[in-house]
């Protein structure tokens, strides 16, 4: 990695396990200083106390993305800390599957709020800070289901197509701003995402599936490590990967 990792603020949100948890311990290693934001608070915690033991900079604030004044505070509280914030990785998300027919709507609602709003109140949150420094950059995650629809799928992927489109606008705003942009869309990668799902069909055939393709979450790292990495000048604004098994 270039160290142009070296010394940056980061902040991620669903940082309490799988993708946030593996990235904020690479971007760590790497000499960033980490501001973790999850909803399970010993978790985060544990994850700090592991990164400050190996001699990082890390703080840790409850977070629940589906509210607007908790993710404001999670960066307020990484620019009071470490003086700036120069990226902010929206991660939180969460699958749930089912046909539509099965009629889960309270679990649809809890994909926009969580999967969609929630990067809106990450960029809410950032993009003032960003503007006055005149620098930043924007890890939004969307999926691989934000390319492909599958049966199953359907809401699940709306919310990751959304956030392709979301941050492709983000993107052309601000340019006078000296932002970056990426979206990073991972296939399987092994993380308690499939937990989420509640249908006993769909949930049998996802875990099914993750077991016999899901690749480790420090690939989704490297990917985010990647993306910082490059020179200032260098907007790399999307990444698409999945296990090499992986047929859809």
């Amino acid at each position: 990695m270039s160290n142009n990792i070296q010394g940056k603020v980061v902040v991620i949100t669903g940082a309490s396990s799988g993708l946030g948890e593996a990235t904020a311990r690479l971007l760590s290693a790497e000499g960033a200083s980490v501001a973790l934001g999850a909803r399970r608070v010993d978790r985060l915690r544990a994850l700090a106390k592991e990164l400050i033991g190996k001699g990082g900079q890390a703080l840790t604030v409850a977070t629940d993305v589906t509210d607007c004044d908790a993710v404001k505070t999670l960066v307020d509280t990484a620019v009071q800390t470490f003086g700036r914030i120069d990226v902010m990785i929206n991660n939180a998300g969460l699958m749930p599957q089912a046909l539509l027919e099965r009629l889960k709507i309270d679990e649809w609602n809890r994909m926009i709020d969580v999967n969609l709003k929630g990067v809106l109140y990450g960029i809410a949150a950032a993009l003032p800070h960003m503007k006055q420094q005149k620098s930043g950059h924007f890890i939004n995650v969307a999926s691989v289901a934000g390319h492909r629809v599958g049966p199953g799928f359907a809401v699940y992927a709306a919310t990751k197509h959304a956030v392709r489109a979301l941050s492709e606008g983000l993107r052309q705003e601000v340019k006078p701003y000296n932002i970056r942009t990426t979206v990073i869309s991972p296939g399987a990668v092994a993380t308690e995402l499939p937990n989420s799902v509640t249908d006993p069909d769909a949930g049998a055939r996802i875990r099914k599936f993750y077991a016999e393709v899901a690749i480790p979450a420090d690939s989704f790292a490297r990917a985010v490590g990647f993306a910082i990495s490059q020179p200032e000048e260098v907007d790399v604004n999307e990444i698409l990967f999945r296990p090499t098994r992986q047929e859809l």
